[in-house]
């Protein structure tokens, strides 16, 4: 692990020091930047299929309705016939979670890159390099410690609090508008279990954003931001013929 770690710290050296002519100090951030992008552009192609799953489960929403008057008084023959259904039309239910799924190691590399005091035996120089005037290794305490909330360092937070509540604020009037065009028929969660839970507090999850930035490194804080960010456009674009979105995108506009 030691030695991955130190291979990883070199990659993200090498590539600030690419970018090092065009963002001087804040080099090391344009790279956890572009590493982000090139990690979402590897994700795309699920990212895709996902929106694809969705759209196909929206179709199959009329369908599904029929197959629950059918077997209205039979639960389970009703859960049977809708996974039957699925795979008739090669839908997965729990598409829509792969790309998450396949960012964590990158998140996770960041946030043990820049946690770590030493790497490799040697000490982590890149703690030290910054985004402006906070450090890639520092925290949002770390910043209210120093200067409160608009130090210099506070201030880098605030304007990556602010971008990421526009982002959520986007994606929570966008994931609202949809499922209100596309609802999850009358006892839909049968199909999947916590199916519904996970409906109800969907709208809320891009807020949760907002305290992963205030408690991870400024490093990882930065890969959310970006790979958010990047979410929202990419969403916009895959489901923009969707029900529902149409509305959202011109009022944002």
């Amino acid at each position: 692990m030691s030695a991955f770690m130190s291979l990883f710290a070199e990659l993200v050296g090498h590539i600030a020091d690419l970018l090092d002519p065009l963002f001087h100090a804040s080099a090391t951030a344009a790279a956890i930047v572009l590493f982000t992008a090139c990690v979402r552009l590897l994700v795309h192609p699920l990212s895709r299929a996902a929106a694809r799953g969705q759209k196909a489960r929206a179709r199959l929403n009329p369908q599904i309705a029929e197959l629950r008057k059918k077997h209205a008084k039979n639960p389970e023959k009703l859960q049977k016939a809708v996974l039957e259904l699925h795979r008739k039309e090669q839908v997965s239910p729990l598409s829509g979670c792969l790309p998450s799924l396949f960012q964590l190691p990158a998140f996770f590399l960041l946030y043990h890159l820049f946690s770590s005091s030493s790497i490799g035996g040697d000490a982590n120089t890149l703690l030290d390099h910054t985004l402006f005037a906070a450090p890639l290794g520092g925290r949002w305490t770390d910043a209210l410690a120093d200067g409160g909330v608009f130090g210099a360092q506070g201030l880098v937070y605030v304007g990556l609090f602010l971008l990421v509540a526009a982002v959520a604020t986007f994606n929570f009037r966008r994931t609202k508008s949809q499922m209100a065009a596309n609802p999850l028929p009358r006892g839909g969660d049968q199909q999947v279990p916590g199916m519904g839970a996970i409906t109800k507090v969907m709208p809320l999850m891009s807020f949760m954003t907002l305290f992963t930035v205030a408690v991870v490194p400024l490093a990882a804080a930065l890969y959310v931001v970006t790979s958010t960010t990047w979410s929202a456009v990419e969403r916009a674009v895959l489901y923009r013929d969707m029900p529902g979105t149409a509305g959202v995108l011109a009022t944002a506009g």
